[in-house]
């Protein structure tokens, strides 16, 4: 019994952010008189943090090269949705055209931040600064102080669109549901693939009773949500975006050379120099990397406004930095998850949704999250330190 109390204590300090979400979640539910988890909010949520999500997964790998950020996302968000408006409203390019285009638009931004701050040694913190105020004048001179809307219908589906059911209409989305289970399938394969695979490089296993915790709050979570999502309008398409977007990029940072080499340049840069990693391209390269997710940001920020505004993105780049610190990135650089990064976002997301259904003015906001991005930090660090002692 003993035993099983010391490993659920491990477990709650590791996964202190996804308890601290649980919650801010049941708290807001009270407090809302449990509107914030019916389905249509549970459904606007995923779609309104989008966009800060897919900035929060670019944003972590700049903080993992040594506690770099990108100031400037929130302008390139506002920039490329200018551009995707003036390609397709005013000038009737395709839309797959010009969702190409915008993302190698914003693949060059990124390349440009990239070269001053790798090759020239510029702090990140000065070419981002430069980069928001650049950008944001440049949105401005673009659409010349005006909203430029509407997008077509296939753009909005983008951020706004659903999965269709594939079995007829009825009270429930039955395609969604079986998502969660084949989803599920996989994460339990993938726990197992995970215990199987350190037991054959003979690394520590996690016990029986951690691994059954896992897959048992995984299990829940996963189809928890396939069901809730399923008794309003089903899975949206911008979560599926979400979801390859996380898939991705935790392989990439915890199963390919690139990404030991962005957590060993933060780790300490001089020494992963020394081993032989070329930091400068790995920090270019993050770079690029952010561009073109600021790009897709702003192709699903726009196309959920259904319009492109001058002052679209605003303070974009805040709510990224914090979901990433939230979510357990360390400030030096080299620590940090991607989805830690996503459950950050989720946390900041919940407070902005769970106090306007409240009411709370948006001053009052701005200071609570400003607290609780400071309280959930103090504690994910002393949970960590608890674990190491």
């Amino acid at each position: 019994m003993e035993k099983m109390i010391n490993t659920i204590k491990g477990e709650a300090r590791r996964y202190g952010m996804v308890i601290t979400l649980i919650i801010i979640i049941g708290f807001f539910q009270i407090l809302t008189g449990g509107i914030l988890l019916k389905p249509l909010n549970v459904t606007n949520l995923i779609l309104q943090n989008s966009y800060i999500l897919i900035l929060a997964i670019g944003m972590l790998l700049c903080i993992l090269t040594g506690g770099n950020i990108d100031l400037s996302v929130g302008s390139t968000a506002a920039f490329i949705g200018a551009i995707s408006a003036t390609f397709i409203i005013s000038f009737n390019l395709p839309v797959l055209l010009t969702i190409i285009a915008c993302l190698v638009i914003g693949g060059l931004i990124g390349a440009w931040q990239g070269y001053w701050i790798s090759y020239v040694k510029i702090p990140a913190f000065i070419v981002t600064l430069s980069g928001m105020l650049l950008f944001r004048g440049l949105t401005m001179v673009i659409l010349k102080g005006r909203t430029l809307a509407p997008f077509p219908t296939s753009y909005q589906k983008i951020s706004s669109g659903f999965l269709p059911d594939l079995f007829g209409d009825s009270s429930l989305h039955i395609t969604t549901l079986i998502m969660g289970l084949l989803l599920t399938v996989g994460f339990i394969l993938l726990v197992l693939k995970n215990k199987k695979d350190r037991q054959n490089h003979n690394l520590p296993v996690p016990s029986t009773i951690s691994l059954a915790i896992k897959i048992v709050s995984g299990t829940m979570a996963i189809n928890l949500l396939s069901f809730w999502l399923a008794r309003y309008n089903g899975i949206p398409n911008v979560m599926i975006l979400l979801l390859v977007l996380i898939i991705a990029y935790s392989f990439i940072t915890t199963n390919t050379i690139p990404g030991r080499h962005i957590y060993a340049m933060g780790g300490n840069e001089k020494a992963a120099h020394l081993s032989g990693v070329k930091t400068k391209q790995v920090l270019f390269w993050v770079y690029v990397n952010m561009g073109v997710l600021a790009a897709l940001a702003g192709i699903v920020f726009a196309g959920r406004l259904n319009a492109a505004t001058p002052k679209a993105g605003t303070l974009f780049e805040l709510d990224a930095i914090a979901a990433c610190y939230i979510g357990g990135a360390s400030t030096t650089g080299g620590v940090g998850t991607v989805v830690g990064a996503v459950i950050g976002g989720l946390i900041m997301g919940v407070l902005n949704n769970g106090m306007s259904i409240m009411g709370v003015s948006i001053d009052w906001q701005q200071a609570i999250k400003g607290l609780v991005l400071l309280f959930a930090v103090a504690f994910d660090l002393y949970s960590k330190q608890k674990s190491k002692a």
